[in-house]
């Protein structure tokens, strides 16, 4: 997202009914911010009496906001995603990320090898783990080839929708 594309997605902004409540140079701030940080997904700044906006990330790489609904909201000023730690501002590790909510499994069996471990050479369409959802085990596959980096998860840790499993270097 460019600084223009920010000064056109404010502008859109100041035309929502009721969003004076939220100071646009705030929008502006977190857009910037979801663009360098492609961990977080999306950011939603509230305002007064219910008036806000949600800015999120695309499959395309794209920051798209949308007024929020106009139910009431306490008087909060900001409410945002939380922040990580700083980051490499480039890195060209790709993340293999949880389809679904449900439980981590990195061995197909108690006692058995893991699937991958750091090091690990991965091709796309390769079992790196098991995610358990409503009893039901789904293997998740690679997306992309190379190799293992960084491994997000504990074995046995639940784990969200989207949330990073493995960072993945295809260029090793």
């Amino acid at each position: 997202m460019t600084p223009e594309d920010i000064q056109e997605l404010a502008r859109m902004l100041e035309s929502v009914p009721g969003l004076r409540g939220v100071d646009l140079r705030d929008v502006r701030r977190l857009a910037q911010l979801l663009r360098e940080r492609p961990e977080i997904g999306s950011i939603e700044l509230k305002g007064f009496f219910g008036t806000g906006v949600v800015i999120t990330r695309t499959q395309h790489g794209v920051v798209a906001a949308a007024p929020l609904g106009s139910a009431p909201v306490p008087a909060a000023s900001i409410a945002a995603a939380p922040v990580e730690p700083a980051a490499p501002a480039v890195s060209s590790l790709k993340d293999v990320r949880s389809p679904m909510v449900g439980t981590f499994y990195a061995q197909p069996e108690p006692g058995a090898e893991p699937y991958v471990r750091v090091g690990a050479r991965v091709s796309v369409g390769q079992t790196v783990c098991i995610i358990e959802a409503m009893k039901i085990m789904n293997e998740i596959e690679a997306e992309v080839s190379g190799v293992i980096r960084e491994v997000c998860v504990d074995d046995t840790s639940p784990v969200e929708y989207g949330q990073v499993l493995f960072r993945v270097d295809p260029n090793g």
